[in-house]
């Protein structure tokens, strides 16, 4: 199937799914919200099926978020499984830019909720009026508590991209995404493979530098992070290409063409097979830079 049909078919399923979103709330009566969620997640683990390349089909991602809306609202695993869900269609499925940007709203949305969902049932606070330590240990017992957190910076993270690094710095996206990261770093640094180090050490590397905004991001300090997230987990795909980002950007071009070339030559894993593709692509383009500059 060509990237149009691809686009033109995730365009049909999300349409489908707000017609579903916009009648009469599906409560499932005769299921449990824990057989709805096993539904999802099969689905969601079928999420390569049909793919092209790097460029995933959207029906089965399309179910999954479907069946985690239905779930219940309020459950924690659901919404932050439901954030999940949306960057893998809003990332993969070859939407254009309008059509990523509400669907990264939509997960920026389903992980705040899956945070509120967490907090309120730790004693109620609001853990965006708390620092990092503090909602780490208001959630620390909450088996959803690293998830919610990591899975919703992320959607913030896609939602800047889609908003503009300066514009998104302006209205706090990148100290959002910081502390959640800190928070995930708190509960589980080995949480999605040092999660919580990538994306904070990424947000160090990419965000813009606006006094009294984000003038605490510190290049250093994103390289220090992505070799934390590396020495969890040194075979993740993500973790690699970022540090290899961070370092050329810090002029090291010779240890980070070493980093994507050992990267583009490993074989993606079954799991994240489609991202793991998307991450050599982008390698790809890397190196074909670097030695053209070099």
């Amino acid at each position: 199937m060509t990237r149009a049909r691809f686009q033109a078919a995730a365009v049909l399923l999300i349409a489908a799914a707000a017609s579903v979103r916009g009648q009469e709330k599906i409560s499932p009566a005769k299921e449990s919200v824990s057989t709805v969620l096993e539904n999802a997640d099969r689905h969601y683990a079928a999420r390569a099926a049909g793919r092209d390349g790097a460029l995933a089909n959207p029906r089965e991602i399309s179910e999954a978020i479907s069946l985690y809306e239905r779930a219940a609202p309020e459950v924690p695993e659901a919404q932050w499984k439901l954030a999940r869900a949306l960057y893998f269609l809003g990332s993969y499925t070859g939407l254009d830019e309008k059509g990523q940007r509400a669907v990264f709203e939509r997960a920026r949305k389903a992980g705040e909720g899956s945070v509120r969902s967490v907090a309120a049932r730790r004693g109620n606070a609001d853990p965006r009026k708390l620092d990092p330590a503090a909602a780490a240990n208001l959630v620390r017992q909450d088996p959803d508590g690293p998830a919610a957190f990591f899975w919703t910076a992320v959607a913030w993270g896609q939602w800047s991209l889609g908003s503009g690094k300066m514009e998104a710095a302006r209205k706090g996206a990148a100290r959002r995404i910081r502390d959640d990261c800190l928070t995930v770093i708190a509960l589980d640094p080995a949480y999605e493979e040092g999660g919580g180090y990538r994306i904070l050490g990424r947000v160090h590397d990419q965000a813009p530098r606006v006094p009294l905004v984000t003038g605490w991001v510190s290049r250093s300090e994103g390289l220090r992070f992505l070799r934390l997230a590396l020495a969890q987990a040194p075979r993740n795909f993500v973790n690699r290409h970022f540090l290899a980002e961070a370092l050329a950007r810090s002029g090291a071009i010779g240890d980070a063409i070493a980093i994507e070339e050992r990267l583009v030559s490993d074989s993606p894993g079954a799991d994240h097979l489609v991202e793991e593709i998307a991450i050599q692509e982008a390698a790809r383009k890397n190196l074909a830079g670097w030695r053209k500059g070099s």
